[in-house]
């Protein structure tokens, strides 16, 4: 049997380039969907990074006038990814973050880099490129989110379209004036086209337009249909919800094996859990920590945002830290955040230890060494950092939104008794709940008979891409299929 076509299309993909989760569901999927017989090619901005690794690289489209600038669309591969590269270095060609530049800020001309990702990719989906013509199209959040709105107003037969929703919160919005320059026209600035509230927004007019729509969680796919979660857009999502499917988020269990993971100081398995000692004074260590044995040693690796709850964890550490506990952050972000961790850390350099940035290896200690995760987030589309904690033992300390709920057995007295917990969750927003979180922690780390049974029940859930794959594999053969989802 010829194996389905899928045509991903995202604006980061790891291990080439990463700023987010984003970037390792897109770089993990083709191989999960290959087991299922789905070939998926990504298309992907030319960035430096992706340009310096694509191997072969042959020109298969040429756009000698796409947004105002000569581009190529070159396929080949890199990191073992089939990849189509839209190659405009006017657009692309730009050192560091894919979204920001040096002064921290948006680039200016965002709107037109992405409307240019999403309309090379509807004409290749329309067979622009004659010898690869893709049989569904999956859409990455905003930066993609044009590729349905495009088709639409082309008018054309096309294959259909699912656009994924990793994080509604960021939606593409820009000026109404840029209309014209994206290749829309006039009357698609309406309700019904891509205006929202005065501008135009890509996820909007993505989630109108496109055939089906997935987020990364069942549990955030009831979220959004609220006012609460819905960032504005609960109504045409409630209006969709027939069209809506939340699918679970994986992890790429070779990328995070702790048996095998040879960034960490000592490897170890379910079986063999004492060896995870070892990682723990490792990473004490790096950062500074007193090497206590009985300190429950709480691990963080988050973007420092409102959105992840950093605020809240901040007001909690004293607490944690007068009970003899431990920090250990890697992150960037606000810097209000960044400056008040760096000065706890500076007052208490032997319990809180933080890392200012992104280290790929440093992040794999942390999982591997901490004796708990936390993830204190007030919204959660899926979360990638607590499946990679149930994989390596950290207990996750989790809040009760989103894919936290969907994927932490909570450690009530029930789920202890039955021993099925495999964490610790508590009700987003609150201090007072986060502390009481931490609080049941500790007492449960005291015990060590109980808190090994966590860690061996996290160890043993299956956070891999097996059954997302199946879902997705369901749906876009239906949608091929025409039939109903």
């Amino acid at each position: 049997m010829t194996p389905l076509r899928l045509l991903s299309v995202a604006s980061e993909i790891y291990p080439l380039v990463k700023t987010g989760g984003l970037a390792d569901v897109a770089g993990a999927l083709p191989a999960a969907m290959a087991r299922e017989d789905i070939a998926v090619t990504t298309l992907v901005p030319g960035y430096p990074a992706i340009m310096a690794a694509l191997t072969g690289g042959d020109v298969v489209l040429d756009l000698p006038m796409l947004m105002g600038g000569p581009a190529v669309v070159r396929r080949g591969t890199a990191a073992g990814l089939d990849l189509l590269v839209l190659d405009a270095p006017a657009l692309f060609d730009r050192p560091g973050n894919p979204y920001l530049g040096p002064d921290g800020r948006d680039w200016a001309d965002n709107a037109i880099r992405f409307a240019a990702l999403a309309r090379v990719a509807a004409d290749i989906a329309r067979g622009a490129v004659a010898d690869w013509v893709p049989d569904v199209v999956q859409a990455h959040d905003w930066q993609a989110a044009l590729v349905p709105a495009y088709l639409h107003y082309d008018g054309e037969p096309h294959p259909p379209v699912v656009l994924t929703i990793h994080n509604l919160a960021f939606q593409g919005r820009f000026p109404p004036y840029l209309l014209g320059a994206l290749g829309f026209p006039a009357e698609a600035y309406a309700l019904d086209g891509l205006e929202y509230y005065g501008d135009i927004a890509f996820l909007k007019a993505g989630l109108l337009f496109a055939d089906h729509i997935t987020t990364v969680s069942p549990s955030y796919a009831v979220e959004i249909r609220t006012e609460a979660g819905g960032m504005g857009l609960s109504g045409l999502l409630s209006g969709r919800a027939a069209d809506l499917t939340g699918i679970l988020n994986g992890i790429d269990i070779e990328e995070w094996n702790p048996a095998t993971d040879n960034r960490i100081a000592a490897r170890f398995d379910r079986d063999s859990m004492t060896a995870r000692g070892a990682n723990k004074r490792a990473l004490q260590r790096m950062f500074g920590l007193a090497e206590e044995e009985d300190a429950l040693l709480v691990g963080v690796v988050s973007r420092l945002t409102g959105q992840k709850g950093m605020d809240l964890m901040l007001a909690a550490l004293p607490d944690l830290l007068a009970a003899g506990g431990q920090l250990a952050l890697l992150g960037s972000g606000d810097a209000a955040l960044e400056d008040a961790l760096r000065a706890l850390s500076a007052l208490h350099p032997t319990q809180v230890g933080c890392r200012i940035g992104y280290d790929e290896d440093l992040a794999h200690g942390i999982q591997a060494g901490s004796d708990a995760l936390l993830v204190p987030s007030r919204f959660e589309p899926c979360g990638l950092t607590q499946l990679c904690a149930l994989r390596y033992g950290a207990v996750p300390i989790v809040a009760w939104v989103g894919g936290l709920a969907d994927t932490v057995v909570n450690a009530n007295p029930v789920a202890l008794h039955r021993g099925v917990a495999t964490g610790i969750q508590f009700q987003t927003d609150s201090v007072d709940a986060l502390l009481a979180a931490l609080g049941q922690a500790i007492t449960l780390f005291a015990d060590k008979a109980a808190w090994q049974r966590i860690q061996a029940n996290a160890m043993a859930t299956d956070v891999s891409w097996t059954l997302p794959a199946q879902q997705y594999a369901e749906l876009f053969r239906a949608l091929v299929a025409g039939s109903s989802i």
